[in-house]
């Protein structure tokens, strides 16, 4: 009887090993689309968030936006993601006084005021936004004759001088947003001699001919554009290390002159007004006539170029103040390969409500860790370490982002697979993207998984490829948001999606009226956009961290630049520049990403029923070539004149 009894116990035992053995885990795919799936997505909990976060003005600095900081962290904490917030103490401004009159007869002194409207359910706190401003302005007062200048390009001043014998020079010039970064259309003033600045947001541009919010989705009459003039990134006053304390207490800084010095900051006056404001002012111009594209919306006043014979006295008196800044860092370690990183990316702070810029990408940053959450309750772990990050200060000059990279250089450098970034993830519809080309496969490969939130019956990729859009993918520059850093500082390959995108769909931007109300009324009633955009994100990061062999595409980047020169070739066919060397470079970059998918497949064909440590070794150092080869466009010493910007690719197809 014993005997039999252990016989059938032991063959119990191989009968219950050789079913673990048939059983095996729960494949990664499965999870994946169980993150993209109906039952995991939630736009209920996406409009709580969003309503939440943007219950107050939350300005970088501000006691509400490190209570926004805290109702991150309970989120995060909720979806079991452990997390933390990193602090760094840094230099900002908020405007003191600020005071523009119109020097005329009569004269006519501004209001410089955004008007809430009958039933603003945000009125009773409309005065804790901070006052229209422009972040880190040069404190000054000038009274000088107005000149007229478009939208402040450097071609613009050369079609005032050459064609119409117009000089700026000792004027105050009115320019209007939309073309360019606005610390350029100051900056571009400052070097053509004007002695101070006022940017408006123009009808034509931004508002609509007879209705506006909260009736239609345009900027009402009195909606004034706010922003930062800072023309670097990171804390001004620490360019090139993070702001944070030594062992020693303070952290070094520069000194005014020598942050002055430095060429980011801004040498001469300037503020932003409303459309009202801005065609009062025209109104006191005389001079020539602009040209037909330089005029304004239907019933705006006859666009004239001055100078004069209206004055303008400007008056700023700005605050600079060491204020503490909070990123929250939630942290998802993965099970294979814990020392390499996969970055999502989203900021927090906003000029005002910030509904569009920058909390529905919070919004959506704040879905994708609850479905990660829920993930982890049914058993799935990533490969590589997820790192769910939201940034402070980015609306002064992408300073907690930068600060954050700056601290932890090196081990980006080494560590870091992808950073994936959101900011204003919803303005409207339309997919947009902007990456670094190894992605293009990736994010085309998501956008065909996940379904087109304003069409049920095609894919995102379906609807983006058929609306015309061209190119399918843009590409990141030099700055616009927190992307930057990481791309152009360290080389990490990124990428940043949003639906809408453009000024005709979001016009409420960094205005009063950036709020809950228009978002549900104009940017996503049913808040289904959130709901694909977080998808789309989150997907992309689930396949970069949980794929054992890196999903990137060196063939597209090949493409890319050979596009790139061609065009450029062409650009510089009357000069006598020999392009071939860069064509043989790029014919390198081509067989080399041949020859690493050639190697992939072979290790893939190679690997038996059990991997070994070779195997796993092999694949690793593929892994590792394929990260830092994005890397390789970066130079050490950085750009001339620009040392903090490394990318010698990237950083001049945008703002530098």
């Amino acid at each position: 009887m014993k005997t039999s009894t252990t016989t059938t116990t032991t063959i119990l035992a191989i009968a219950t090993s050789y079913l673990f053995l048939l059983i095996t885990p729960t494949q990664k795919s499965t999870y994946h689309s169980l993150f993209i799936s109906d039952s995991l997505s939630d736009n209920a909990s996406i409009y709580n968030h969003l309503k939440t976060l943007t219950r107050r003005p939350h300005v970088a600095g501000s006691k509400a936006n490190a209570e926004a900081a805290s109702y991150v962290v309970s989120v995060f904490t909720s979806s079991y993601i452990p997390s933390h917030i990193v602090s760094y103490e840094v230099s900002l401004t908020y405007p003191l006084s600020r005071s523009l009159v119109l020097i005329t007869n009569p004269s006519t002194t501004f209001t410089l005021h955004q008007e809430t409207y009958e039933g603003d359910p945000y009125a009773d706190v409309a005065d804790e936004v901070v006052p229209t401003f422009h972040a880190y302005a040069k404190s000054g007062t000038v009274a000088a004759p107005v000149c007229y200048v478009n939208y402040g390009r450097v071609e613009d001043y050369l079609t005032l001088k050459d064609k119409n014998g117009v000089n700026v020079s000792g004027t105050v010039v009115l320019a209007r947003h939309g073309k360019i970064y606005r610390g350029d259309i100051v900056k571009n003033a400052y070097e053509e001699g004007a002695v101070g600045v006022v940017i408006y947001s123009d009808r034509k541009d931004y508002g609509g001919e007879e209705k506006w919010f909260p009736d239609e989705k345009w900027l009402p009459p009195s909606g004034v554009q706010v922003g930062t003039v800072y023309g670097g990134l990171g804390d001004p006053t620490t360019p090139g290390w993070a702001s944070s304390s030594s062992g020693d207490g303070e952290c070094e800084r520069l000194n005014k002159d020598e942050v002055e010095k430095g060429g980011d900051v801004p040498l001469i006056p300037s503020l932003p007004v409303s459309a009202a404001d801005g065609e009062k002012i025209m109104r006191s111009i005389g001079g020539p006539v602009a040209e037909d594209d330089w005029q304004g919306s239907k019933d705006a006043p006859i666009y004239r170029l001055g100078p004069g014979p209206g004055i303008l006295n400007l008056s700023y008196k700005g605050q600079d103040v060491i204020a503490t800044i909070q990123n929250v860092i939630g942290v998802i370690e993965g099970a294979e390969e814990p020392d390499r990183f996969v970055i999502l990316g989203n900021h927090r702070d906003a000029w005002t409500f910030g509904a569009v810029d920058p909390n529905s990408g919070t919004a959506a940053l704040l879905e994708v860790a609850q479905r990660l959450g829920k993930l982890q309750k049914k058993g799935w772990r990533p490969r590589r370490t997820i790192l769910l990050c939201n940034w402070d200060a980015e609306e002064y000059g992408l300073i907690g982002s930068t600060e954050w990279v700056e601290e932890n250089r090196e081990i980006l450098a080494s560590k870091a697979v992808a950073y994936l970034n959101a900011d204003c993830v919803v303005g409207g519809p339309g997919f947009n993207v902007r990456a670094t080309p190894q992605l293009d496969e990736l994010i085309k490969r998501a956008t065909q998984e996940v379904k087109d939130p304003d069409n049920s019956s095609q894919s995102i990729y379906e609807s983006w490829t058929s609306s015309g859009s061209s190119p399918l993918f843009g590409r990141l520059g030099g700055g616009g948001s927190d992307y930057a850093s990481f791309l152009q500082h360290v080389g990490i390959p990124a990428a940043d999606i949003a639906f809408g995108g453009d000024v005709a769909g979001y016009p409420v931007y960094h205005s009063l009226y950036d709020d809950f109300v228009w978002m549900e009324k104009f940017g996503d009633p049913m808040f289904q956009r959130h709901v694909a955009a977080a998808s789309v994100w989150g997907l992309v990061a689930l396949w970069l961290a949980d794929e054992e062999f890196l999903p990137f595409d060196y063939l597209s980047y090949a493409k890319e630049l050979q596009l790139s020169v061609e065009n450029l070739e062409d650009e510089i066919s009357n000069k006598d520049i020999n392009l071939s060397p860069i064509f043989k470079s790029i014919k390198g970059l081509e067989k080399a990403a041949i020859k690493i998918d050639s190697q992939r497949k072979e290790i893939e064909a190679g690997k038996g029923w059990i991997t070994g440590k070779k195997d796993h070794l092999r694949v690793r150092e593929l892994n590792d070539r394929l990260m830092m080869a994005e890397r390789a466009f970066t130079d050490r010493d950085g750009l001339f004149g620009m040392s903090w910007y490394k990318h010698l690719v990237s950083c001049f197809q945008g703002r530098c």
